[in-house]
């Protein structure tokens, strides 16, 4: 086992719990603005429909193929027409309405506090994330995490979104250590675990749900609590 000295997190779906926090949200907001008679017949139907477009959108943003801007005017657009109602009809806050309720949201995964208490006491801990400056801000403010990091670096701040390796130098420049005095923990292979491949950083991928993956991270866990062995 290497000697680390500062642990990278991812922050959506590796402490912050979207899933269950998203999931939530659009329970509130399908209920809200009475989506059934705006044309979407379950709340099932938009659930499905907006995870099918959420991360399509995600996935355009992470390679620099929509910009933030436009993710979130094009969202709810997009997520209406793919559950079969009109465009037309989308309420005038519900973009707004949708970031406010998520990120003031605190679910985090199981273990998150415990595994932050234990990791602080030995390593300098940071959050690496291609979430928006605001957003993540009041994720971490809601769910109580802000104590226990020392830099949070956003791909909005330094204009690079991993797996761009610039955004991770960015992150070993500003703390004044070395690339493999870091390491990488987060849940997506294209984005944390390349990315941190692309700088030189040792990684642990956070696969709680056993996904197969052609890269090979230094390290693979399916619980949080799992890190104290490792680390």
């Amino acid at each position: 086992m290497k000697t680390y000295q500062h642990i990278f997190f991812d922050l959506d779906h590796t402490l912050w719990d979207y899933d269950r926090n998203v999931t939530e949200s659009l329970s509130e907001l399908y209920h809200h603005y009475d989506l059934l008679g705006l044309g979407i017949p379950t709340f099932q139907n938009f659930f499905d429909s907006f995870h099918h477009i959420n991360y399509q959108l995600w996935d355009w943003y992470n390679v620099g193929k929509i910009d933030k801007e436009n993710l979130r005017k094009e969202r709810f657009r997009m997520i209406f027409e793919h559950a079969g109602a009109s465009a037309d009809g989308i309420p005038l806050p519900f973009e707004e309405d949708f970031m406010h309720r998520t990120s003031s949201k605190s679910h985090v995964f199981p273990y998150t506090f415990e595994i932050l208490e234990y990791l602080q006491r030995k390593y300098q801990l940071h959050i690496i994330t291609n979430g928006f400056d605001e957003s993540q801000a009041k994720k971490i403010n809601s769910a109580k995490l802000g104590s226990y990091f020392d830099l949070i670096v956003t791909s909005e701040t330094t204009g690079h979104k991993k797996p761009d390796a610039r955004i991770f130098h960015h992150t070993v420049e500003k703390l004044g250590t070395r690339h493999e005095h870091c390491l990488m923990i987060g849940d997506n292979p294209n984005s944390d675990i390349l990315g941190a491949i692309n700088a030189g950083i040792d990684q642990v991928y956070f696969n709680p749900e056993g996904k197969q993956i052609e890269l090979q991270p230094t390290y693979t866990i399916a619980h949080l609590r799992e890190l104290e062995a490792l680390l």
